[in-house]
C-alpha cells in the first residue's frame, strides 16, 4: 500500500512540474497587423510590436515571463495597442498565411532580425522607438524605461 501511495504522489508531483510555468496574463495581444492599425487609429494609442520566436528563443520566453506577464507591465499596457509577431520554427503554432504576414512585418520593422525585439509605432505607423534583446541577467529595467519613455511621448 505504501508503494501505491508513493507512486500516486510521485505522479501527481510530476504532473505539477510538467505544467507550463507561464503566468496568467490579462493582456490582449493582437496577432493581426490590420486589426492593430484599426485599433490604433481609433484609440490614438501607439502600437507596441513584440517580435518573438515563441518556441525557440530563450530570451523571448524569459522576457515574456519577467516583463510582459507582470502586474507592472499590465498597468502600463493600457497605453498601447499590443501586437505580437511570432516567428516560430514549429509549423503547428501559427498558420502558413499568418507566417507570410509576419515575415512581411519582420522585413519592414525588424530589419536587424534580433529577438526579442520591441518596436513602437505611432498611429501614423511611423517608428517612434525600438529596443532589442534581453539578457540572461533577467533585468527588466531597460524595458520599463523604454515603455515609460514611450508613454511620455
Amino acid at each position: 500500500m505504501k508503494k501505491v501511495f508513493f507512486l500516486f504522489f510521485l505522479c501527481v508531483s510530476l504532473i505539477g512540474f510538467s505544467q507550463d510555468d507561464e503566468e496568467y496574463s490579462n493582456l490582449n495581444w493582437l496577432t493581426d497587423f490590420d486589426s492593430a492599425k484599426k485599433e490604433s487609429s481609433s484609440s490614438k494609442k501607439p502600437i507596441l510590436i513584440y517580435f518573438t520566436g515563441s518556441d525557440w528563443c530563450g530570451p523571448c520566453k524569459m522576457l515574456k515571463k519577467d516583463f510582459f506577464n507582470t502586474e507592472a507591465f499590465e498597468a502600463k499596457a493600457e497605453n498601447f495597442v499590443l501586437l505580437m509577431i511570432d516567428m516560430p520554427r514549429r509549423l503547428d503554432i501559427i498558420t502558413p498565411e499568418q507566417k507570410k504576414k509576419n515575415k512581411v512585418l519582420v522585413k519592414k520593422y525588424n530589419q536587424k532580425g534580433g529577438y526579442p525585439n520591441l518596436v513602437a509605432l505611432n498611429n501614423n505607423l511611423s517608428v517612434i522607438g525600438e529596443l532589442s534583446g534581453y539578457t540572461f541577467l533577467r533585468e527588466t529595467d531597460r524595458h520599463f524605461a523604454f515603455i515609460d519613455m514611450l508613454i511620455k511621448k
